[in-house]
């Protein structure tokens, strides 16, 4: 192979195969790899929701700029997590290609699940807490502590089927960019592939588990009095679930069906 060549794209058909080997690399991991690997992605994750809290807080910059800038900074968490290594819930849905193809059980892809979310909710829990500690809430005479408390009242305020439709739609993008890093061959083209998906789902107001992990008890702690711990639950269940279909079958299940399908 030429060095031009090299240095190209993988085809979608080759990402497809990237992205099965890597499911069943995925599934095979042993427990406290997995676990472990889960807890970095979901402090990782927390980092980028830190970020945008501070970055879109009194920023002046009018609705739109503001949230655009605001998904940038959050794009450091899938960094983090695609570039340093980790284990993420929501990007895991892509295994479900794995599964479709016979290529790994159903308890296999449930077992990473589960150990994954486990993971991911420990690492963000911790966060909250160790964050809380820092006082980064009181930044800006306070400022911050409210951004975090009306961020985690609107997600609280948000109806079953708005926060599933949301939930949907964020895993498609955060899949699509963990898609497209699949295609990259250097560093810098993972990042591009990331920020702009995930600017995109954030500046549009979508649901991510994992973050809303991080996000609903931080607005709690840092003084929102409309924050219950039911309210918290109930949205990470529903989010969760529309997490997997927009992961798992928009564009796991889309993605099987054009290029392995036939294959079978």
């Amino acid at each position: 192979m030429s060095q031009a060549n090299s240095a190209d794209a993988y085809t979608p058909g080759e990402i497809a195969q990237r992205v099965e080997n890597a499911g069943v690399t995925k599934a095979g991991l042993a427990t406290v790899p997995t676990l472990v690997l889960g807890v970095l992605a979901g402090a990782f994750i927390a980092f980028g929701a830190i970020l945008y809290m501070v970055v879109i807080t009194n920023s002046g910059m009018g609705f739109g700029p503001e949230r655009l800038l605001g998904g940038v900074a959050f794009s450091l968490g899938l960094i983090l997590v695609l570039v340093g290594g980790a284990e993420l819930f929501t990007g895991n849905s892509l295994i479900v290609f794995a599964w479709a193809d016979g290529k790994i059980s159903a308890a296999a892809l449930l077992r990473n699940w589960l150990l994954v979310y486990l993971g991911n909710f420990m690492g963000a829990t911790a966060m909250v807490a160790m964050v809380h500690i820092t006082g980064l809430h009181n930044l800006a005479d306070g400022a911050v502590g409210a951004t975090a408390m009306g961020i985690a009242e609107g997600k609280l305020a948000l109806t079953p089927l708005e926060a599933f439709s949301r939930g949907i739609l964020c895993n498609v993008l955060v899949c699509l960019a963990v898609w497209l890093c699949f295609a990259a061959h250097s560093v810098v083209s993972k990042i591009l592939a990331i920020v702009f998906p995930i600017s995109g789902f954030v500046a549009l107001g979508f649901e991510h588990s994992v973050a809303n992990m991080y996000m609903i008890p931080a607005g709690w702690l840092a003084g929102s009095g409309l924050v219950s711990f039911q309210g918290y639950v109930e949205n990470l269940a529903v989010v969760t679930a529309g997490n997997i279909i927009g992961g798992g079958v928009l564009v796991a299940g889309v993605y099987w069906l054009v290029y392995h399908r036939t294959d079978n």
